[in-house]
């Protein structure tokens, strides 16, 4: 890793918890409103229109979460696939673009190198959506922060 600043997210409730999939910023979506990015996200993985409404009425982006592991067998894209990441780049996009205030704060980590803290999580798919300071160094794909840092890059260039 290199000497970069960074900014680690983990919970909704600290500093920087706005950039979780799991906060509180309601998405429209095909003029439907999704709660959170995570209901979206995950219902994204379905054709099914009534798993997908399922999944989007959740109270909350965890029960979403829960909701779509019991229909896992209906999924139409694969986790931690290219569609899925294609799918989380959409969301995110659509989050930060429908949310004036949380779009300010993400172009204000400017160059700051943006990281999921997974925690003590080692799941492979943990390990792929954020990384984990194990010894003192940082382990993991990531993804879920590169493509904050890809956004942020997008936004910035259309200012």
């Amino acid at each position: 890793m290199s000497n970069i600043p960074i900014i680690t997210f983990s919970k909704v409730d600290l500093p920087w918890g706005f950039l979780s999939n799991m906060a509180p910023f309601p998405i429209l979506y095909m003029g439907v409103e999704w709660k959170t990015a995570e209901a979206l996200f995950q219902a994204l993985r379905f054709e099914d229109t009534e798993v997908r409404e399922i999944i989007r009425t959740e109270k909350s982006p965890m029960a979403a979460k829960m909701k779509a592991k019991l229909f896992r067998a209906k999924m139409m894209i694969e986790p931690t696939g290219p569609e899925d990441v294609m799918n989380m780049r959409q969301v995110l996009h659509f989050k930060f673009a429908q949310h004036n205030d949380i779009r300010k704060k993400l172009l204000n980590s400017g160059q700051y190198q943006i990281i999921e803290d997974i925690g003590i999580r080692n799941k492979p798919r943990d390990l792929f959506w954020g990384m984990r300071k194990q010894n003192g160094l940082w382990e993991g794909e990531n993804t879920m922060g590169k493509l904050l840092m890809e956004l942020r890059d997008s936004f910035i260039k259309a200012c």
